[in-house]
């Protein structure tokens, strides 16, 4: 019975593993960015897609530990972990790997670097602070690597911008993540427009978004997020 116990508890921790091992895959494939790699994808093209399934396997891992109930005293630390490599380091190597194409004897592009850095900053904040569950302080890794997959489409077609820009950006979504703005979860208790009125916005924006820019409309997206959570927290 015990073994069948472990067996149980760990099927959450295997789905959080296929997290890593998307991450780690879409490490690989930014590293041949503009390349043709597969199934007539470029390389920052494949990137994005094993870190949306990545993303998938992020929900799935909790929703299958509470389906199955199941306990794991390192389920957090390697849900952690994963997070840091797929919605961190991934982006940051699809952002590195365009910078250094774009301007190859610049050194500007290892400012990607401060991507996982504080990354790694704001889900070790995370793993300590109980006060986390409704609300984040900060912005949430996920939503990091949202911005990247927007920004990083809208930079593939547009080379000649200009690096400083990425630089800036790369700044921002550091001190983003590890500042201490609350941000507003799209879990909804229930479906009232008064109190989730910044949820309902944040959904119709992105859907917007995408329809008219595409994957660049993304990263609007997550710029509208900042802005809705900052109103939110000012209006309580």
């Amino acid at each position: 019975m015990s073994i069948l116990q472990d067996i149980k508890n760990n099927i959450p921790n295997a789905v959080t593993s296929l997290n890593l091992l998307c991450g780690t895959l879409a490490t690989v494939a930014a590293f041949s960015c503009f390349d043709d790699v597969m199934w007539g994808l470029q390389g920052y093209q494949l990137a994005f897609v094993l870190i949306a399934l990545g993303a998938v396997a992020d929900f799935l891992d909790g929703f299958t530990a509470r389906l199955l109930h199941a306990v794991s005293g390192i389920g957090k630390e390697l849900d952690s972990l994963s997070d840091l490599v797929t919605f961190g380091l991934a982006p940051a190597m699809v952002l590195y790997n365009m910078m250094r194409a774009a301007y190859p004897d610049s050194l500007l592009a290892f400012a990607a670097m401060l991507l996982p850095v504080f990354g790694a900053l704001r889900l070790a904040r995370f793993n300590v602070d109980t006060n986390q569950s409704t609300t984040f302080t900060g912005l949430p890794i996920p939503a990091n690597a949202i911005f990247w997959i927007g920004y990083t489409a809208w930079l593939a077609k547009h080379h000649t911008i200009s690096p400083w820009v990425s630089v800036a950006c790369a700044v921002a979504l550091s001190l983003l993540m590890v500042c201490n703005l609350r941000m507003f979860s799209l879990k909804m208790h229930n479906l009232s427009p008064r109190e989730n009125w910044a949820q309902f916005l944040l959904v119709i924006t992105a859907v917007a978004c995408v329809a008219l820019m595409g994957l660049p409309g993304l990263a609007v997206t997550i710029a509208v997020y900042v802005l809705l959570s900052t109103a939110k927290t000012e209006t309580k």
